[in-house]
């Protein structure tokens, strides 16, 4: 019989504006990979690598886990919003402990904010057409 390597402790999908991530938990020490590059090489800008790394530095588990990361969607700030909601989730899937440390940070709330539809017989969402009275 073949042995299993990946045995995922816990797995949470995160969304924020039009970025859906599905993060996979595993036993390691602690590697992130998004769509298998580095976590710093996938985001290049380091308030972003810190921004994923949120939800394992709460309950300090940097060097615990090993993530993995499945990301589409929408640009680079809201890909990684949605890796640490679906980060945090799947701390809390891996741990009902960890709620107590994620839910007051917020990492668990997921950013309602989208972009607001174009109407029609309007120029944008907001904007109109010009007014010409005559």
């Amino acid at each position: 019989m073949a042995e299993v390597k990946n045995i995922n402790l816990g797995q949470g999908t995160g969304r924020r504006k039009t970025s859906i991530a599905r993060v996979y938990l595993r036993e390691g020490s602690g590697k992130i990979t998004v769509n298998g590059r580095d976590v710093s090489e996938y985001f290049g800008i380091e308030s972003l690598v810190v921004k994923v790394k949120q939800p394992l530095v709460a309950v300090d588990g940097l060097t615990k886990f090993d993530v993995v990361i499945t990301v589409c969607g929408g640009g680079v700030s809201g890909q990684a919003g949605a890796c640490r909601h679906g980060l945090a989730r799947a701390l809390v899937n891996a741990d009902e402990a960890n709620l107590v440390l994620e839910r007051p940070t917020g990492f668990l709330t997921r950013d309602p904010r989208m972009v607001e539809r174009k109407k029609y017989g309007q120029r944008g969402a907001r904007r109109k057409f010009q007014f010409s009275k005559r």
